[in-house]
């Protein structure tokens, strides 16, 4: 059957970034197959837009998922106080465990988690 991995989290960005962030989720990519994993709040609320995502998805799809993330994560600010996309994924996998990838200073950066997260990736 495969190795599944869960992924899971949150991104932080203007109203700009957002539409940019649509666009990417929207673009045409080899495996469409869990590009429904992501939720657009259909009202955003304040100064912060919010995008979420989560999807069980086969090991295959990641690298994918992941160089999608990358785009976003290297949108560039919008406005005057020079903020990035940021945001926080845990991703459980089924042989390798959790790990945590942020997304920060206009990257991804990848890294282990400590054991208070453990109980997500059982």
């Amino acid at each position: 059957m495969g190795v599944f991995v869960r992924i899971r989290g949150w991104l932080e960005c203007d109203h700009r970034q957002l539409a940019q962030v649509k666009e990417i989720v929207a673009a045409e990519n080899p495996d469409r197959t869990y590009c429904g994993g992501w939720g657009f709040p259909a009202r955003q609320y304040n100064w912060t837009s919010w995008v979420f995502f989560g999807a069980d998805m086969r090991e295959q799809a990641v690298d994918c998922f992941l160089e999608q993330l990358r785009l976003v994560a290297a949108i560039p600010a919008s406005d005057d106080d020079n903020d990035l996309v940021i945001g926080l994924f845990l991703v459980s996998h089924e042989i390798t465990g959790i790990s945590e990838w942020q997304v920060r200073d206009g990257a991804v950066v990848i890294g282990s988690v400590n054991g208070e997260y453990q109980y997500l990736g059982e």
